[in-house]
């Protein structure tokens, strides 16, 4: 079946219905409708409050959207005085938020959600709708990509580097935080001064507070010395705090002042130090989620999230993929004809849950090993079953080739996935590289056993 049917949808919006949680109230704000893709991307439309508004592809439709994904009468929009009330009218392909396909929902400002293939966006109606310039590189650092999304980012990276202020970076395992934050160090004015790496998950609990503020000697045992942390470390340059996320509760309030004041005590000492750096931050996990469930103070995320930028994972800008292969090649010094035209295509196909890392690894195996070592280096039901499948489906369209190859992945991969990890969640997700979140849509996208691995989270 093809990505999207012109009245029929993809399968996940058939089955992966849910309830969502109720979104930001507008208040008495004003609303406007955002076009952000399809044949009427860029157009908006101002919400009155108390009117209903119907959306669709019918000429008579309040807010007429002509993509084929879109049914003749597709949603409805309540404006009332404290939200917009969104109700799907039975449309084929389905109105979704964050891959979930809803049949009500409340909406406020910021609010993003589907219609078909159609992305739809509340704002102020003060908000002018802005879009952010393009970049002309092709890379920012270690960082490389010549798609829309990867350009704008690379646009925030440029305005960001050459600021003061502290930057938290948003991103899965494998997209490249720690090449984000040290093209923004060296990129930065404080380039010449040193750049400090602390990676919180791979610290134990125990030493995170000595790594970070030091300690004076016989502050603990073993403390035969001094020893300056590494915000004293990091003078003139850059701290990267690699997954902030897993910085223990009570070590955060310690964490916000050093943010606020640029001060430091070290573990054992009495008197505080000035401290002069930036504090690059990174994590894989939804911190405001963490707030919510009181892992993570909403003081501290706040003040790190005032500058923040998210790296979109491989699967999300696809057309990267071939210009990373190429990169990849010429970092080892081979000719783009290393690798064949059917592996090519694989790899376009491919989902990479490891994201960039994933690719790369592959990459320098097949180079090294060849082609023919590709199918027994993957994980069962990866790019294995992908090139067990490829060659029936090549005489389909594209479009619909590509559809029947990922699902078919997905499903193998994620129902192998949960029966090696006994249906624990959080270590499926860890031993996949992915985020959790994204494992369970896939897991309702395709209909799998949830129920037995949604209770565990060990």
């Amino acid at each position: 079946m093809s990505e999207w049917d012109e009245e029929g949808g993809p399968p996940q919006a058939r089955t992966a219905t849910a309830t969502l949680p109720r979104k930001v109230r507008s208040g008495r704000v004003r609303l406007k409708l955002l076009v952000l893709s399809g044949p009427e991307a860029g157009k908006s439309h101002v919400l009155e409050p108390g009117r209903t508004y119907v959306l669709g592809k019918d000429s008579t439709a309040d807010i007429v959207l002509t993509e084929k994904t879109v049914s003749r009468q597709h949603l409805s929009l309540e404006v009332r005085e404290d939200c917009v009330l969104a109700r799907d009218l039975g449309s084929r392909n389905g109105s979704l938020r964050d891959g979930l396909r809803f049949s009500e929902l409340e909406l406020g400002p910021g609010s993003e959600w589907d219609v078909g293939s159609v992305s739809l966006k509340l704002v102020p109606q003060e908000a002018r709708a802005r879009s952010l310039l393009l970049s002309s590189r092709e890379s920012f650092g270690g960082l490389v990509g010549h798609s829309r999304r990867m350009r704008e980012v690379f646009t925030l990276l440029e305005r960001m580097a050459s600021g003061t202020s502290d930057v938290l970076i948003q991103a899965e395992t494998g997209t490249g935080k720690e090449l984000c934050a040290e093209a923004l160090h060296k990129e930065s004015p404080r380039a010449k001064g040193p750049f400090v790496i602390v990676d919180l998950a791979g610290i134990a609990p125990s030493l995170i507070e000595s790594e970070l503020f030091g300690h004076v000697k016989g502050a603990f045992t073993g403390a035969q010395t001094e020893r300056a942390g590494a915000f004293e470390r990091a003078s003139g340059g850059t701290v990267f705090l690699d997954e902030v996320g897993e910085l223990p509760l009570d070590l955060q309030p310690r964490l916000l002042r050093v943010l606020e004041r640029r001060q430091v005590k070290r573990v054992g000492a009495n008197e505080y130090r000035t401290v002069d750096m930036r504090v690059v931050a990174a994590t894989h996990v939804d911190l405001e989620s963490a707030v919510d469930k009181g892992k993570f103070r909403a003081d501290l995320y706040h003040r790190l999230a005032v500058l923040k930028v998210v790296l979109p994972p491989l699967r999300e800008r696809p057309e990267d993929i071939p210009f990373l292969v190429d990169h990849f090649l010429r970092r080892m010094g081979r000719p783009q004809g290393t690798l064949s035209d059917q592996t090519r295509a694989l790899l376009a196909q491919y989902p990479w849950p490891g994201n960039v890392r994933e690719l790369r690894n592959v990459v320098e195996q097949v180079v090294n090993l060849g082609e023919d070592a590709l199918p027994e280096m993957t994980p069962p039901g990866g790019l294995r079953a992908a090139r067990g499948r490829s060659t029936p489906e090549l005489s389909l369209p594209f479009k619909e080739a590509k559809e029947r190859l990922i699902d078919g992945f997905e499903q193998d991969y994620v129902r192998d996935l949960l029966a090696r990890c006994e249906g624990n969640i959080s270590r499926a997700a860890r031993e996949a590289g992915i985020d959790r979140m994204y494992l369970y849509k896939l897991v309702k996208k395709h209909g799998l056993d949830a129920g037995r691995s949604g209770g565990s989270d060990g």
